[in-house]
Parts: C-alpha cells; structure tokens; sequence
C-alpha cells in the first residue's frame, strides 16, 4: 500500500517515523551516509543497511523458529535411532548363523563389530544422501508462508546449501551408528553354538 506519511502519521496517531529506507548512489557510500547521521547531533538515529535491520527486527523469530527446528530435529533424531535398531537387529537376526560361522573359523568380536557398524553406516548414507536430494529439489528456492494473511504475513525463502546437506549426511551416519552399535555388540557376543542350531 502506498500512501502520504503524514496521512498515515495522522491516523495512527504518532509522532514520528519507525524506519526510513534510503536509495544510495552506490554502496560504497554508506559509511559517508552513516557517519553524516550519527554525527549530527539533531537527529537520533541508526543506520544500518537493509539486510541488517530485517536481521535485528527478525531476531527474536528467529530464535523461536530455531528452538521449534531443534526441538522437531531431535525427536526425529530419536526416532530415526530407534528405527535404525529395529533395522540392524533384523539384520543380525537373520544372518545369525553367517555371523556364528565367521566366528566359529576363526573371526573375533571385534570385526563382526566393525562389520555391522559399516553396514549401518552405509545404509544411513545412503539414506542421508537420498534425504538431502529429496530436500534439495522439493525445498531449495521455494517460500513458505510462516502467519496470516495482511499484514503479518511472513514468508521464508528456503535454501538447502551444500554446508546443510554435508552437516545432514553427517548427523545421519552419526545416528546410523548409534543405531547400529547395540545390534553390533549382541551379534559379537552370540553363542556360537545356538546361533549354528537354529539352521
């Protein structure tokens, strides 16, 4: 909506300005502009450039929208553990009698350890990755309306950079071996010998 100042002043029965937006020659002429403000001892004012100033007036939704992402990421992170247990005590179940050979031959604990720490490891990446181009095509560049209509309307432009998708495969592979480490240690201490009589 365009409108006069004065009008608008008038109708919301204020005296002053909130924020004033001003076109510079070129950006380099911002510290001049800045300093001719401040400097002057009628006026009481901030500068800032634009990017700035929405960062400060916006801080405190976005501390709240962080603390909603932290709190919904951890539940999920919970959940994503529990799933990856489920996954890899399958897994050991069903190839118990592989893993009671290995060690009926020879192989100590320590590498049937290792070896379902690698196979949930390679699983979570491959679900990391999957997830991060699943992310990166259905949300990078789009905007998503935050409030209401008018004039609270917010909206926040999405953008999946390689920083959150290399920190996004990391947590996955973090949480895929969390998940697999109980299964890992029940399938190095299985008894040989039940493992090989339930064939």
């Amino acid at each position: 909506m365009l409108t006069d100042a004065d009008t608008v002043i008038a109708a919301l029965r204020r005296t002053m300005f909130q924020s004033v937006t001003v076109l510079l020659d070129s950006p380099d002429s911002f510290s001049a502009f800045k300093r001719a403000l401040t400097t002057n001892p009628q006026l009481s004012v901030e500068a800032r450039r634009e990017p700035e100033y929405f960062a400060k007036t916006s801080s405190n939704l976005t501390t709240i929208m962080r603390f909603v992402a932290y709190v919904v990421g951890s539940i999920m992170a919970v959940g994503a553990v529990f799933g990856a247990l489920n996954t890899m005590y399958s897994a050991v179940s069903a190839r118990s009698v592989e893993i009671a050979t290995l060690r009926a031959i020879g192989f100590g604990g320590f590498p049937v350890v290792v070896s379902v720490l690698v196979e949930a490891s390679l699983l979570s990446l491959l679900g990391g990755v999957l997830g991060a181009g699943l992310a990166w095509i259905i949300f990078d560049g789009n905007g998503v309306s935050a409030l209401g209509g008018g004039f609270t309307q917010l909206v926040f432009h999405l953008a999946v950079t390689p920083s959150l998708v290399v920190q996004g495969i990391v947590w996955a592979v973090v949480i895929g071996l969390l998940g697999g480490l109980l299964p890992a240690l029940r399938a190095a201490r299985l008894p040989i010998t039940d493992a090989l009589r339930s064939v």
